[in-house]
């Protein structure tokens, strides 16, 4: 096994960087084929994660074994990408994943950044097949535009604890001239299957104005 401390990296073969950069870019494609499975990540994403084990790689290479000089470099870089685009949880661990396969791989520790993907991509996908226990209670957000005369404060209470086990009232907006409220809530549902149901009871309530019943995008990123 090589040692981090006094290896000279600038003996470096061809076959030795040629085989490093393999390694570096088939561990890339499963990193980013495990976390794409079963969720939506962009192009630029999937690509950026095939590539960053091999460009960590080649870091690590250049600055002569200088590990702490190349984790800085890369990890300055690796992270631009969550100072303008809020990144979940997953997409952190992924980046991190791929940095840490290029460092080993940099160093030719290929055993173990083989090992490393393998465990962590397969415990990812073991985990995104794992059932939601709380899915059917899910966070939605529900828009309700009611006529200015209906007190908005109290006037869904009955028909949330009957289909509701949480619920929020996040904003109150007037629109169409002040004649109308809309009113934005943040609620789980006791059963989706009845998702409709409660709909249906809101639409005689607000005498058949818009309802609206949607994901709670804001709640599923989980930010750092």
């Amino acid at each position: 096994m090589l040692d981090l401390t006094t290896a000279d990296f600038t003996t470096v073969t061809n076959g030795t960087l040629l085989l490093s950069s393999l390694v570096s870019i088939i561990l890339g494609a499963i990193i980013a084929a495990s976390f794409n499975f079963r969720n939506k990540k962009s192009k630029g994403f999937l690509m950026t994660l095939s590539v960053l084990p091999f460009i960590v790689q080649i870091v690590i290479m250049l600055v002569n074994g200088n590990v702490g000089t190349g984790v800085a470099v890369m990890g300055a870089f690796s992270l631009v990408r969550f100072r303008s685009v809020p990144g979940n949880a997953k997409d952190i661990c992924s980046i991190f994943l791929a940095m840490a396969a290029g460092l080993a791989t940099g160093t030719m520790h290929l055993i173990l950044a083989s090992l490393a993907v393998i465990v962590v991509c397969a415990l990812n996908v073991v985990y995104t097949l794992i059932p939601d226990s709380g899915s059917a209670g899910a966070e939605k957000e529900l828009t309700i535009l009611i006529p200015e005369s209906l007190d908005y404060a109290s006037v869904f209470d009955d028909i949330f604890d009957n289909y509701t086990t949480q619920n929020e009232l996040t904003q109150v907006k007037t629109v169409n001239m002040g004649s109308l409220y809309k009113l934005k809530y943040t609620i789980k549902l006791k059963d989706k299957t009845k998702e409709k149901e409660m709909l249906d009871e809101i639409r005689v309530r607000n005498g058949n104005l818009e309802v609206i019943c949607s994901r709670n995008i804001s709640n599923e990123t989980e930010q750092l």
